[in-house]
């Protein structure tokens, strides 16, 4: 007899958050209670996720195997990271295996590379149905060797996100889902999050507050933002401007914040530009800047820049990775060549100096984003993908397939 709900696994390591977690937290507490049961775990209590799904109200387990290696370097996956993951997911595969198999899951719903890695084979193994849920770059490693051969679905943020070159075709198994989105609050008010922030720094009201969101990471181009900035003081002195970046560096590259500041103290800027770090919620703070000048480089699909839309601040994006799927120039956005900081410039004065412009290209963001980027939307889309994956089954599908493509991957 069949059970009558159906187990949604969803592991993270614990140690680090980001979008990533805010997503799927989004989507687990939509989830309906009568047909899934979400089942959360952590490899580690010690960090950032569990207190934030405490906060939230979000049960969750602890699997203690340990964080993974982390695959990420300046030069992408090495045959050293890879190693170092294969051993851990060789010492952590029996206790993945037996939890599985006694929380009995159906889907296993993977957010992140580490997480992918070393869950996905072992949900294959116990007969549980996978999702690679890709929020990276089209060339990563594991999207492209390993999601094709033992994932049942790969889901990706954008277009821009689906794997570049996989090692086997992956179109009849392959499904973009944009991230879900809260609508603001009724009650937000952008003149009181303003005054607010501006009294904390301690600058004019007149000041033009520019907003950098996001992990202190080089493909974020956090110094093309600084640099940005600093084209806009040369270029249009009259106008007071404040450049703040808000986030932290991520555990990987734990010190490129020190780099960053470098080259704000190298370009003299120092009081034009500061480090805000880690601030949660971040939405006031969106919503308290003028603009958002989004200089990242190879972006599958921004939260921070679809949370500005919805919220009334402009943006200013790089015409580059999924941020052209959100972002029509000149309608609900403007887009610029990624890597050079000096095209934001023109852009951000036009929208400071023509309020007429700046409404139009906020009103039109805000009726995109809440047509298209709703949590209801996304749930759908998600649970529709539960469903072919759990029906497959019913056709025959064993919960011991052997490793090759599944019926599910001729259905659309």
């Amino acid at each position: 007899m069949s059970k009558s709900r159906k187990t949604i696994c969803f592991p993270f390591v614990g140690n680090d958050i980001g979008g990533s977690h805010f997503s799927a937290v989004k989507l687990i507490e939509a989830l309906d209670p009568k047909i899934y049961n979400p089942l959360v775990v952590l490899h580690v209590r010690d960090g950032p996720v569990a207190p934030y799904l405490e906060e939230r109200g979000v049960p969750y387990e602890v699997l203690s195997v340990g964080a993974p290696p982390s695959l990420r370097s300046q030069g992408g996956a090495t045959f050293s990271n890879m190693l170092s993951m294969a051993r851990f997911v060789a010492g952590a595969f029996p206790a993945i295996m037996k939890f599985l198999k006694q929380h009995e899951v159906d889907i296993l719903h993977t957010n992140d590379g580490q997480i992918h890695s070393v869950w996905s084979l072992p949900a294959r193994l116990a007969g549980a149905r996978h999702i690679w849920h890709h929020r990276g770059d089209p060339d990563a490693f594991g999207v492209n060797y390993l999601a094709p051969i033992v994932s049942n679905q790969i889901v990706a943020v954008s277009r821009f996100a689906k794997p570049g070159k996989p090692i086997r075709n992956v179109d009849r198994k392959f499904a973009v889902v944009h991230s879900p989105f809260d609508a603001p609050s009724k009650s937000a008010d952008r003149a009181a999050a303003r005054a607010a922030l501006v009294e904390e720094l301690g600058c004019g009201e007149d000041t033009l507050l520019l907003g950098y969101f996001g992990s202190i990471v080089p493909r974020k181009r956090p110094i093309a933002f600084v640099e940005a900035v600093a084209a806009f003081l040369k270029r249009h002195p009259e106008v007071p401007v404040m450049g703040l970046l808000f986030g932290m560096p991520v555990l990987s590259d734990p010190d490129y914040d020190k780099t960053v500041q470098q080259r704000i103290d190298e370009l003299g800027i120092g009081n034009c530009v500061r480090l805000m770090g880690f601030r949660r919620p971040i939405e006031p703070y969106i919503h308290a800047i003028d603009i958002m000048p989004v200089t990242a480089v190879r972006e599958p699909f921004g939260r921070t820049l679809i949370e500005a839309m919805y919220l009334g601040t402009p943006v200013v994006a790089t015409n580059d990775g999924g941020n052209p799927e959100a972002i029509e120039d000149g309608i609900n956005g403007i887009l610029v060549p990624a890597d050079e900081p000096e095209k934001f410039v023109e852009p951000i004065y036009k929208l400071h100096s023509q309020p007429d412009f700046l409404e139009r290209i906020v009103k039109t963001a805000k009726e995109r984003a809440y047509a298209s980027y709703g949590v209801d939307v996304h749930v759908k889309k998600i649970t529709g993908i539960y469903e072919k994956l759990l029906a497959s089954r019913k056709d025959g599908i064993g919960r011991h397939e052997p490793l090759r493509g599944s019926s599910l991957e001729g259905r659309k």
